[in-house]
Formats: C-alpha cells, structure tokens, sequence
C-alpha cells in the first residue's frame, strides 16, 4: 500500500487544528470531503487516527505516531520537487544555510575551487526553521547549533565556541571579566525556545519573550527586558554600544555542526561536507575564538 501524500497533507491540517471546519477552510476544500479523505486514510492504514466526539477532535496514540512521521516525510517530498524543477531548469546549484555568527565562505572558496560550474547561494537561519529548511530543500547543506531536532537529518560535529552572557550596557555585572551562574541567578532570560533549552540550569524568572533571531534578542536586552546567551562568535558580527556581552566560563560551549537531510544523496552535498570539515578550523578563528577540538579531518 503506497501513502497518498494528499491525504497525509489533510491529515496534517486536522492534526494541527484539531478541528475538520477549520482545517477544511484552511485547504479549501469542503467539510464533508475532508472527512471523507481522513476515513480512507484511516482504512489504507487500518488504524484510527482521531477520536471524535461532542467534547472535540483529539488524536489517537496511531495519530500522534502518523504526525511524528509526517513533517519529514512531507518535507522531502516538497524537497524532491525542488531539486527535479532545479534539475530541468539545466542549473546546478548548492544553497548553504548557516546561522548568525557562523561564517560560510572559508568552506565556500574550497568548494567553489573544485566545482567552478556550480552557483553556491547561502541562506541565513533562525533556530526555529534550521530543520524544516533542510528537510523541505530549501538549504542542501546548514551550518547548524544545537539544540536542533535531529529527526530526519544526518548531523556532523565541527567546532565548539564558548558562550557570552548578554546584558543591558547599564547592568550590575557589565564589563566584568567573567560572570558565574550564581551571579546570574533569578534573572530574567529572553531565549528564542522553552526554558528547558537555556544553556543554565539554575534558576532564572521567565520574561515572557520568544525571540527568533539575534538581532530581535539584543533589542530586548538593551531594553532591559531581561539577559541572554549567544555564541561568542555572535559578538564580533553584533556589536552595539547599548549593551555588555561577558564570558561565562561555567556554561557547555555552543556546539556547532554541519547538516543535511538523512535522505539526501547527493555528491555535491558530499563535497561540500568535505570542504566545511578541511577549513573548520579557519571558520573557528573568522568567530575570533579558540577552535578547540575543532573537527577536522
């Protein structure tokens, strides 16, 4: 039985709203057909996917299974119709994504050196569209940090880079040397997730906020609106005189990988690989900070 990616689109729609109306108007069909393509979904499989009933649309254990699955499966679909339209179009082409602070050109040169016939464009990232941008073709290959959910992707290590404390120009603890945890305590912190992702564990107030980029996370520092963290590569590309970054030496060092779609083949992808791993180390030192144990081969 093949899956008709059709009726796994629908079942999508419904699962993100638990609601048929809406997920009808959301894809422009009709109500009653909706409901027909969930029902013949839900025979090819041999499993129901909802529970239906006067209190609402809930998701059944074989529902939130089919959900799980389905972002990647859907997303390299899409990725396969852009790299066949690519294809006709006779053009080859590499799009690298890479996140702030993470300099792409050193591995760029190398890669461009070998494949002069290729047109590499690069792709800036936030944290929270790293994985659907690899999975859905948009990026071939990303400069990633964690955290970052790995599912349907194949991760490389490169480098590791210390993180920095972000804080107004005006705090307390600005234009120290170094700050521990301690120091920090109670803060409130601006992340761009859950508090169950900040790089510390000890306790900090919420501030409410979700940024998604670093540029959005500054302004809210420098309003005073709470402290941050970002890679300190971060703030040789970031610097404003209306706020202090200092070193906290106490945190795990911000990891950063190269990434690609666990499904994609391909020789280009390979390539660059090769050339983000031989210049690691030169990307390391673009961040102006210590490679460490850089990886490279």
């Amino acid at each position: 039985m093949d899956l008709d990616l059709r009726k796994l689109r629908y079942f999508v729609a419904v699962a993100d709203r638990l609601h048929f109306g809406r997920a009808a108007d959301e894809l422009h069909i009709a109500q009653p057909a909706l409901s027909r393509q969930i029902r013949a979904l839900e025979q090819d499989l041999g499993a129901s996917l909802f529970t239906r009933d006067r209190h609402g649309v809930e998701l059944t254990d074989a529902g939130r299974q089919l959900l799980a699955d389905a972002g990647p499966l859907l997303a390299s679909a899409h990725a396969v119709r852009r790299r066949v339209a690519v294809a006709a179009r006779g053009s080859r082409r590499l799009v690298v994504g890479f996140r702030a602070g993470i300099p792409a050109i050193p591995a760029t040169r190398v890669f461009e050196a070998r494949h002069p016939d290729v047109v590499v464009d690069v792709q800036r990232m936030e944290w929270d569209d790293q994985a659907p941008m690899l999975l859905d073709g948009r990026v071939d290959v990303g400069y990633v940090r964690l955290p970052i959910d790995e599912t349907g992707l194949r991760l490389t290590p490169l480098y590791t880079e210390p993180l920095m404390v972000v804080l107004p120009a005006g705090h307390r603890l600005a234009g120290k040397e170094e700050v521990t945890e301690a120091d920090l305590a109670g803060e409130p912190v601006v992340w761009h997730a859950g508090p169950g992702t900040q790089p510390t564990r000890r306790p900090h107030a919420d501030s409410g906020l979700r940024v998604r980029g670093v540029e959005e996370t500054l302004e809210h520092v420098a309003a005073g609106r709470g402290i941050s963290f970002v890679g300190r590569s971060a703030t040789v590309f970031y610097s404003r005189p209306d706020i202090s970054y200092v070193p906290i030496p106490e945190l795990a060092p911000d990891q950063v990988c190269l990434a690609v779609a666990a499904a994609r083949t391909s020789p280009l992808a390979e390539d660059f690989f090769a050339a983000a791993q031989a210049t690691a180390e030169i990307t390391a030192e673009c961040g102006n900070y210590d490679s460490g144990a850089a990886a490279v081969e």
